[in-house]
């Protein structure tokens, strides 16, 4: 009998599988025995994942694609449909920010670069609605698949700094939501769609953020452990068990769900 967890053998596209959480999590689902596609719109990053990935099994597929071209990302699916015939899962990890969206401690809000807060909300919101429009299609065919895409603590929170990376997190939370009803009314309970919600994990994106060169940590680094019951930043592995939850059948009654990965940073009061 097989495990409630066991996804060997499931097709699943992971965008931005060149980034660091993505990434770990796409190199984890292979060593799990699935089939993985390495998403990304780098040449050169698809490359390097797949180096990695070749050293893990025979079932990966490297596919450069900017998650924002719904051309790319037909061919792309018809390329994963062709290799193996079917998609199980997809995880919207693509993401990121840019200086212009954000307010700098020197700024004010009204200093706000309207191009670049665009191009966040672009990426991070619309970056994760035209994959699932495109790949779940698949599902729909199935009557089966399950989606994750990737919320987060400026979400539910008003983080500092961050607004349009906490607008565009914000919309993914309700966009989750939005199609784990419509998936599920129109073509049955086999299709889900969830969400993680890391917290603080240490990356080349926000190192300069959270730490300083000698190891210690930034005043905002700082502030973050002051708030996190655990003490510390995430472990990228850490990623790896709610995504792999959510894509298996142990979590086959459980859709429109954001399930928070942050070491309790989430629910601390201060107090």
């Amino acid at each position: 009998m097989k495990s409630l967890f066991d996804i060997s053998g499931q097709v699943i596209v992971v965008t931005g599988a060149t980034g660091t959480l993505a990434g770990e999590a796409a190199r984890y689902l292979q060593r799990q025995a699935a089939k993985v596609v390495y998403l990304s719109r780098s040449q050169e990053k698809v490359d390097a994942a797949v180096e990695i990935a070749k050293c893990i099994s025979d079932d990966y597929l490297g596919v450069v694609c900017d998650v924002l071209d719904q051309i790319a990302l037909e061919s792309a699916y018809a390329q994963i449909m062709d290799c193996w015939g079917r998609i199980d899962g997809l995880v919207n990890g693509a993401g990121g920010n840019l200086f212009g969206a954000t307010i700098g401690p020197d700024q004010e809000v009204f200093d706000l670069n309207m191009n670049d807060y665009s191009k966040v909300l672009d990426l991070n919101l619309k970056g994760s609605v035209v994959p699932t429009l495109t790949f779940a299609k698949a599902f729909k065919k199935q009557k089966r698949g399950s989606v994750v895409n990737f919320s987060s603590m400026a979400s539910p929170l008003a983080i500092s700094r961050v607004l349009g990376y906490s607008n565009a997190k914000a919309g993914i939370d309700n966009f989750t939501r939005w199609m784990a009803n419509e998936l599920a009314q129109k073509y049955g309970d086999g299709v889900r769609v969830n969400a993680i919600a890391p917290g603080f994990f240490i990356a080349n994106q926000n190192r300069a953020l959270l730490q300083n060169t000698d190891g210690s940590y930034t005043e905002r680094g700082q502030s973050v452990i002051d708030n996190t019951p655990f003490g510390r930043f995430g472990h990228t592995e850490e990623i790896c068990g709610a995504i792999h939850y959510l894509l298996s059948g142990a979590s086959s009654f459980v859709t429109g769900t954001v399930i928070p990965v942050d070491g309790g940073f989430s629910i601390y009061s201060g107090v």
